[in-house]
């Protein structure tokens, strides 16, 4: 179920009532009888942060983040931001450290989206961060050995996550603010048509011939230009910052991944084999209830969405 343009934007909500109206309606409409959801954050008022400390018990561990947490968040107060942190385990390096992932987030924003839940009647019992939405959903469907690495590019409607999992836990996450409404916008301004009608052209292509269809595959690219080069940049900066990490393989999720040519424009451009991620590749399901050819396109969409699904109340 499509929002709006402009109801949330680069991770924001700009109109809660807005999206508890949709949210409500979408309970409404899966036939649902739980009311506990599971939701995301991500964009800027999002930080995740891979710190190494010394190894320690975790009551001690509470207890210096709780302390020193303003040293590793770009935040003026921790009085505004909630925050947690996960122990990733020993450091590579040295088995004296431990790899800590803290994350953090500023409580208006978290604040906003568990009011756009409560007004529609539900309660929020998970609140994650879609980048490790992705790395749920990769660890559920993907076989790997424990240095593989890999990077997923979910490319949404204002934001572009960019997650590199190794070993099926993510060691460098970055969010773009950059998405698929650029590109939208771009040919909406070209072709002179509403936004939606934009949308249908981006994915579906033109009524014409195959040249004007060839034309606009080449449109489309360029208007992505900006988009894949920062890419481009995101990786080169986690190579340069994690020296000898060798990339197996690029996934790509998200809407826009489903553009004409995107997928070998990108693989070219990085060098890297590069496809489209599949989160139903070991998850279970009645396909009767769906069209196979409505399923191919909601697989790159769905991917945050089927990683919140697989989380459980109480886990970490």
């Amino acid at each position: 179920m499509p929002l709006a343009k402009g109801i949330i934007t680069e991770g924001v909500i700009n109109d809660t009532r807005a999206l508890s109206s949709k949210i409500k309606e979408l309970f409404k409409k899966s036939g649902c009888r739980s009311k506990s959801v599971v939701t995301a954050l991500s964009g800027n008022s999002v930080v995740v942060k891979k710190v190494t400390f010394a190894q320690m018990d975790d009551a001690e561990l509470q207890d210096l983040i709780r302390d020193e947490a303003g040293k590793y968040l770009p935040f003026d107060s921790m009085d505004e931001v909630n925050y947690d942190f996960q122990v990733l385990g020993d450091n590579e390096y040295n088995p004296n450290q431990m790899d800590v992932i803290i994350v953090a987030a500023k409580k208006d924003i978290v604040n906003a989206y568990v009011e756009a839940t409560t007004s529609a009647g539900l309660n929020v019992a998970i609140m994650d961060i879609d980048s490790f939405a992705l790395e749920t959903m990769y660890e559920a469907n993907y076989d790997y050995g424990d240095n593989e690495v890999v990077v997923i590019v979910r490319i949404g409607a204002d934001l572009t996550n960019i997650i590199v999992i190794k070993g099926g836990m993510s060691i460098f996450t970055r969010d773009l603010t950059l998405g698929g409404n650029s590109i939208t916008e771009s040919l909406q301004e070209k072709y002179g048509v509403s936004f939606e009608e934009a949308e249908a052209i981006k994915l579906e292509g033109l009524p014409g011939s195959d040249q004007d269809n060839a034309d606009l595959r080449n449109s489309i690219l360029d208007f992505a230009d900006p988009i894949c080069t920062e890419i481009e940049r995101s990786i080169d900066y986690f190579r340069s910052t994690f020296g000898g990490e060798y990339i197996q393989r690029v996934l790509l999720a998200g809407g826009s991944s489903r553009i004409s040519g995107l997928t070998a424009n990108l693989s070219q451009r990085l060098n890297l084999e590069t496809e489209l991620i599949n989160p139903l590749l070991k998850i279970g399901f009645n396909k009767r209830n769906i069209e196979p050819k409505t399923l191919e396109t909601i697989k790159p969409v769905a991917a945050v969405a089927i990683g919140l699904g697989l989380r459980r109340i109480g886990d970490k």
